[in-house]
C-alpha cells in the first residue's frame, strides 16, 4: 500500500552525510555519485549522494520521495547543477521528463537500482519493488534526465 505523503526513513540524510564525509576523505565511496545544487533559498551549494541509472546512452535521476528537497532546488535552479563522480565534476542540465515519458526509466529503476527502489517501496512511495509498481508513481516522483550543460 503506498502513503499519501511518504518521508524518508529517519536513517536516510545521516547515512547521505556519513557517505559524503567519507567520500570527501578518500577513506570509501569514490565512486558515489553525487549532485550539487545551489539551495532554493540560502543559495548554498546541496550535496546528495544519489542512484543514476544509465538507460540507452541517456542517464535519469529519479526523485525517490515526493516534494525531496535536491529535486527541489533543482527546479528552482532551472535544472542546473554539477554531477561528480569520483573525481570527475561535470556541469550538468537536468530535465524533468513528462509523466508518459518518464515511464520506461521508472519501469527499468526496480530492475537496475533494486536498493534504491526497496528504500522506496519500505517508505511506502511505491507497493512493491516491480516495475508495474514504479511505473503508478509517473507524475509523483520526478524523473530527470541529466544532460551535459
Amino acid at each position: 500500500m503506498t502513503i499519501r505523503n511518504p518521508t524518508p526513513p529517519r536513517w536516510l540524510k545521516p547515512m547521505n552525510k556519513l557517505f559524503l564525509a567519507l567520500r570527501r576523505t578518500g577513506l570509501g565511496m569514490k565512486e558515489l555519485p553525487v549532485l550539487t545544487v545551489p539551495g532554493r533559498t540560502s543559495g548554498k551549494p546541496r550535496s546528495t549522494p544519489l542512484s543514476v541509472l544509465d538507460l540507452d546512452g541517456q542517464r535519469y535521476l529519479l526523485e525517490g520521495f515526493p516534494g525531496a528537497d535536491w529535486a527541489r532546488n533543482v527546479r528552482a535552479a532551472g535544472g542546473r547543477a554539477t554531477l561528480s563522480v569520483g573525481k570527475r565534476r561535470e556541469d550538468v542540465r537536468l530535465v524533468e521528463l513528462g509523466p508518459q515519458e518518464a515511464l520506461p526509466v521508472l519501469r527499468a529503476w526496480p530492475v537496475r537500482i533494486a536498493d534504491g527502489a526497496k528504500i522506496m517501496a519500505d517508505a511506502g512511495v511505491v507497493e512493491a519493488v516491480t516495475p508495474e509498481a514504479f511505473e503508478a508513481v509517473a507524475g509523483r516522483c520526478g524523473v530527470f534526465r541529466v544532460e551535459p550543460a
